[in-house]
């Protein structure tokens, strides 16, 4: 006996339009994480290579730079390296301006009458004799700038000069100026002094005098002495000079 109100035989629910059914029927998280685990890598390997993109190309271009500075001390030999380029021609520039602080300031060289043949075969028997006459001394100081060396006759003749000076302000200012010509480390003119006569000069500067240098003049004199005057005597400069007064002397 079936009850009141019930259907007179079972009615079948069609298949997926039951709650269990429903969610029997849709796959479960399982099914899903293969795909779902693919795309979240997928999206993680997109966000963590989007932001690091401005990062690489900063460090290839600093890279870079460094590649350019450093390739003068690789091992390849490339001639038109643009570096090399460029500190060639900061090291052109830079004797340029050294000669032409050198050229400046510099005096002319001494007047003096031609020298005789007597006074020139007399520099070949001692340097104190050549140096002491003027002719002798622009012809030593000629030899001496084609070896870039003219500043130590430079340096001892404004020595000389300051021996002559008898006014204090004078004398303080000339010294001033020998120290910036001559000793300072940063003048392009800079002679050759060990540290024992800079340290006496640095205490005579204090108060300066006539023989603030000497010491320092006479390192510089023995210098050319043993260092220049040989090859001045060698040099074409003087043989050249020789051999002039000497067919003069015959002709006449």
């Amino acid at each position: 006996m079936r009850g009141a109100g019930e259907p007179p035989f079972p009615v079948a629910q069609p298949a997926g339009t039951g709650g269990e059914a429903c969610e029997d029927a849709r796959p479960g998280p399982a099914a899903d994480t293969p795909m779902g685990s693919e795309r979240t890598e997928i999206r993680k390997r997109q966000m963590a290579t989007t932001p690091e993109t401005p990062g690489a190309a900063q460090a290839q271009l600093s890279t870079g730079n460094r590649g350019s500075n450093a390739c003068c001390f690789c091992w390849c030999c490339c001639c038109s390296c643009s570096c090399l380029t460029v500190r060639n021609q900061e090291e052109e520039r830079a004797r340029r301006t050294s000669h032409e602080l050198q050229a400046e300031g510099i005096p002319n060289c001494e007047e003096s009458p031609a020298p005789t043949l007597e006074e020139v075969n007399a520099w070949a028997q001692s340097f104190d004799k050549l140096m002491l006459t003027p002719a002798g001394r622009n012809a030593f100081r000629e030899f001496l700038r084609t070896e870039f060396s003219e500043e130590n006759m430079l340096f001892w003749m404004a020595c000389e000069e300051l021996k002559q000076e008898s006014n204090k302000s004078v004398i303080e200012e000339k010294a001033r100026l020998i120290y910036e010509d001559y000793i300072s480390i940063l003048s392009p003119k800079e002679v050759s002094l060990d540290s024992r006569v800079r340290e006496v000069i640095n205490r005579n500067m204090l108060e300066p005098s006539q023989h603030t240098f000497d010491d320092a003049q006479l390192q510089i004199y023995t210098l050319m002495h043993r260092d220049s005057y040989p090859r001045f005597m060698n040099s074409a400069i003087y043989k050249d000079l020789l051999q002039s007064l000497s067919e003069k002397s015959i002709e006449a």
